[in-house]
């Protein structure tokens, strides 16, 4: 059985929308961008954000940009292309 890293167990806790807001984050999409492209509401995936963020230990900082550092994560875990 393949262990995992301490990235993907924290990228495993996302919920599949989640993860498609993530992707579209990593993929330099805006907020109302993903809202199209996924036909939810700004609010809505700003509350996904929020969600994601807290599942990936993101806390807000003032020293910090949490959505960089989402899209970090998240490449951390992908093969380079």
């Amino acid at each position: 059985m393949p262990v995992q890293t301490p990235t993907e167990t924290l990228l495993g806790q996302l919920t599949g929308r989640e993860r498609q807001v993530l992707e579209l984050v990593a993929d330099g999409r805006s907020n109302l961008a993903i809202g199209r492209e996924l036909r939810l509401r700004p609010k809505t995936v700003e509350a996904h954000l929020r969600s994601l963020f807290y599942k990936l230990g993101l806390e807000q900082s003032p020293y910090e940009h949490r959505r960089v550092m989402a899209v970090v994560t998240y490449l951390g875990r992908r093969p380079a292309s």
